[in-house]
């Protein structure tokens, strides 16, 4: 099979390397990266194509889109939430000291 032959990958990876190139160009990576990116992340999570001998076998893994567009998020909940709390107080505060309230 030559270099860039998708003819191994299923219907669905296609279909995933194509979105995830849509929402690459969308945030304004120029298309042939996008379509770079699109495929490797496919390759990662899926190990390659998985048609029928292609080397199948391996169970997906979704590292690459794990967070699926949510923020990073460090640390616990409870360690978030006493940070968020913190930020509201240090604003309460700031308020009260430049006569605001």
């Amino acid at each position: 099979m030559p270099q860039g032959d998708k003819s191994a990958y299923t219907a669905k990876q296609k279909r995933q390397a194509r979105h995830i190139a849509e929402s690459y160009e969308d945030r304004g990576v120029p298309h042939d990266e996008a379509e770079a990116r699109g495929w490797a992340t496919v390759n990662k999570e899926t190990g390659g194509g998985n048609l029928s001998g292609s080397g199948r076998g391996k169970p997906d893994t979704h590292v690459s889109s794990s967070r699926g567009g949510r923020a990073h998020k460090s640390g616990s909940f409870e360690q978030r939430s006493a940070a968020a709390r913190k930020g509201w107080d240090t604003r309460r505060a700031r308020e009260r000291a430049a006569g605001k309230v």
